[in-house]
């Protein structure tokens, strides 16, 4: 299995939850909703969010919405073929059930490489599972299970663009092989980027997962495909990463209290495209942005840009993409950390503003779909211009 287990991010790191690593020697409905404002055949049915009474938090809330809830979340156990011993698991993660047909949702990182995988339920059934797809670009995988009615518990999925930072939310799933384990935090920030599980072009660089949730719920190695639930005991994350300077004796990455989840709207458009297909086609636009860290005052000045200046800036457009064949300017300095200026300054797509790259992804990943028309509007070269682009498939 690929070990991608830290990814340096600055001086930082940011850690796939994935896997709970095992030594050797151890033994929705049926259609879901499509996301809010996106490509749809049927409006979005949804439960409302949970509101505070007037008293303010009421903690056996917690206790009931475990109750209800914890049915619904599994152990996902894969097993390695030769040279490994596939007699016994070789790693685990967090998966959750999302219709009555046996569906499950956990992490593309988690099932990697698996040559067999086991769910195990709450209510003490294990059950081998068929992969019906990955998407690596958000991270997602999908699982089948045969299994009584009795024990598919599917959860409700809420609405992730609803989701406002200080919104109080719990996590459910196995750290460190600790089934059925509650966190309790908050939305700490929204519209994060981290990268996917796929190479961009040329292999030197991964392709961005945007609009990530950020929260500070405690997860671990274990968590990873696991839910981020809302007070009503709403789906509106699956958690993911941590972003941690700390690892415990055995290598694996401790939380720091910076987690993140990949926000439930993103999987109510995959999953169906998994269901159909397999595979999942994300927006596409070929270029390359300067990252929230380098947009600095430094940069700015020499960029020869106004200190106010916000926007998504092209460092590089990819040769034959999108944005290549509409015409957006990079300032030619592609897979270097050099600055380079001439590129142009995103500023807003189809009327929406852009403030920075994470801004446009979740746009793209919100509002777009492959074969659709958007106008960019640009800063070049001091002028504002208006660049016509169609929503390319990533290569």
């Amino acid at each position: 299995m690929r070990n991608r287990t830290v990814l340096v991010w600055i001086a930082l790191a940011a850690a796939s939850l994935g896997c709970t690593l095992t030594p050797a020697a151890l033994p929705l409905a049926p259609t879901i909703p499509p996301a809010p404002g996106g490509p749809a055949s049927a409006p979005a049915t949804l439960v409302p969010t949970a509101v505070l009474p007037p008293g303010g938090f009421d903690p056996t809330t917690l206790a009931e919405l475990y109750t209800r809830v914890n049915p619904g979340v599994v152990t996902v156990f894969i097993y390695l073929g030769a040279p490994h011993n596939s007699s016994v698991p070789a790693a685990q993660g967090t998966g959750f059930v999302i219709d009555p047909e046996g569906h499950i949702v956990t992490n593309q990182h988690v099932i990697e490489g698996a040559e067999k995988i086991e769910v195990d339920f709450p209510a003490g059934l294990k059950a081998w599972a068929d992969l019906v797809g990955t998407d690596p670009d958000s991270d997602l995988a999908l699982l089948k299970v045969e299994a009584p009615p009795e024990v598919i518990v599917p959860l409700t999925l809420g609405d992730s663009d609803a989701v406002r930072v200080g919104d109080l939310v719990v996590a459910i799933g196995n750290p460190f092989g600790l089934s059925g384990t509650m966190t309790l935090g908050v939305i700490s920030a929204i519209g994060r980027t981290l990268d996917s599980e796929r190479s961009a072009p040329g292999g030197d660089s991964f392709f961005a997962a945007g609009d990530i949730l950020q929260t500070d719920a405690a997860l671990n190695p274990g968590n990873s495909g696991g839910p981020l639930l809302n007070l009503a005991g709403e789906v509106v994350g699956v958690n993911r990463a941590i972003r941690t300077e700390t690892f415990t004796v055995s290598g694996d990455a401790a939380s720091s209290g910076v987690g993140f989840a990949i926000p439930i709207n993103i999987v109510r458009r995959v999953v169906p495209s998994l269901i159909q297909s397999g595979h999942y086609d994300y927006p596409y636009l070929g270029i390359t942005s300067l990252s929230d860290e380098a947009w600095t005052l430094t940069t700015l000045e020499a960029l020869g840009l106004p200190p106010d200046a916000t926007g998504a800036y092209v460092t590089c457009v990819t040769p034959g993409g999108p944005a290549e064949k509409a015409g957006v300017t990079g300032a030619g300095r592609c897979n270097t950390a050099e600055l380079s200026s001439g590129g142009d300054l995103i500023t807003a797509i189809d009327g929406s503003r852009i403030r920075n790259f994470p801004d446009l992804m979740a746009y793209l990943i919100r509002h777009t779909q492959v074969g659709q028309d958007v106008v960019l509007t640009v800063q070049r070269q001091g002028q504002e211009v208006q660049v016509h682009l169609t929503i390319g498939a990533r290569p």
